[in-house]
């Protein structure tokens, strides 16, 4: 029987606990799986109720810090120092998992030890609201080889994974280490890429792995100023993949340049739809472009730049009225209009 260890990390989220709890112990049939919530020092009664939880059920075990660590310091201490099952589950109090999640997971890393970790499709949802129908019959597994993988992240420039729908080899999250203190809002992404420069990447198919609440409270959740930290630390995630990994990787150049004409390209984007909406006094539209530069040096002779200087000799003001005589801005709009048509499939 396969042991999976499961690190709830919780700050102000005792009222999400049981729930959380339940889907990992009560849901997962035909495992050992044992449970450690870490309460970060929490100003409400989230300790309470994570010490109720604990003196119900053996197999949860409760931290308290004294003080607010953060939440890096606290994921690392729960996967280096005290996950000890065959995997480890990274799962945020706020979010919980399908039924038979880790049984599926399980199932794919037993059968390819060359799998490091293995993901699945998240579910998810809006804060408040029901949750969504899940699939829970897996129509088979995938294992992709982990530099193939991770050449597709950078050349998307993004991660293609929430977090909660992760299990990883316990011994492999040892063997690279814990997330990174430098990347607060992107260390989730540099993690994956690490684990798949040392290993190869499961894929569960046919079947939801998790419950990704969305609200306003969540790490992902960026404004317009925000836009720029965001695909900041990215880049920095990438960077620090290469220069962990160097060894692993000796197509590391070649990334470099993969993920860095795909980051200019999105600020870019960002930058000249500020001018399609009417925004550009809220949207850092000039350090969005120099953002570009440092990426690209030549940066003036991606088709998104010519995009852009097209929106500027129209101006900000008479821009959003001309958007349909705009070939670029009617290309842009449908391909948002598919993206959130996709994502409103997936229950948001």
């Amino acid at each position: 029987m396969s042991s999976v260890s499961v690190v709830i990390p919780c700050y102000k989220y005792g009222h999400f606990l049981a729930d959380c709890v339940r889907s990992v112990l009560d849901e997962q049939p035909g495992l050992d799986v044992r449970v450690l919530i870490i309460d970060d020092a929490s100003p409400d009664d989230s300790a309470e109720v994570a010490r109720k939880l604990a003196a119900s059920d053996p197999r949860i075990e409760v931290r308290v810090h004294e003080r607010n660590k953060g939440h890096i310091a606290t994921y690392n201490e729960g996967l280096l120092e005290w996950a000890d099952g065959d995997y480890v589950v990274l799962l945020s109090a706020d979010d919980r998992l399908v039924p038979g999640a880790l049984v599926r997971a399980a199932a794919l890393l037993d059968a390819h030890p060359e799998a490091g970790f293995c993901y699945g499709r998240p579910l998810r949802f809006r804060h408040g609201g029901p949750l969504p129908a899940a699939r829970t019959r897996s129509t088979g597994s995938v294992v992709y080889p982990g530099h193939w993988w991770l050449e597709r992240r950078f050349r998307e420039g993004t991660g293609c994974i929430t977090s909660p729908e992760v299990v990883v080899r316990t011994s492999l999250q040892r063997k690279v280490g814990g997330y990174d203190p430098e990347l607060p809002h992107a260390g989730d992404i540099e993690m994956w890429m690490r684990l798949a420069s040392h290993a190869d990447v499961g894929y569960v198919r046919g079947a939801d792995q998790a419950f990704y609440r969305v609200h306003g409270n969540n790490m992902s959740t960026t404004d317009f100023g925000g836009q720029l930290d965001d695909i900041r630390q990215r880049r920095a995630a990438f960077t620090a993949v290469l220069d962990k990994c160097a060894d692993q990787l000796p197509q590391a150049r070649r990334l470099a340049g993969l993920v860095d004409t795909r980051l200019a390209r999105q600020a870019l984007r960002r930058a000249y739809r500020a001018y399609d909406r009417g925004r550009t006094e809220v949207v850092p539209v000039e350090e969005l472009v120099a953002f570009a530069r440092e990426c690209r040096p030549d940066a003036e002779t991606l088709p998104e730049f010519r995009a852009l200087r097209l929106r500027r000799r129209i101006g900000a003001r008479a821009m959003p009225y001309l958007q349909p005589l705009i070939l670029s801005a009617v290309a842009e709009r449908g391909r948002e209009w598919l993206w959130w048509r996709s994502w409103k499939r997936r229950g948001i």
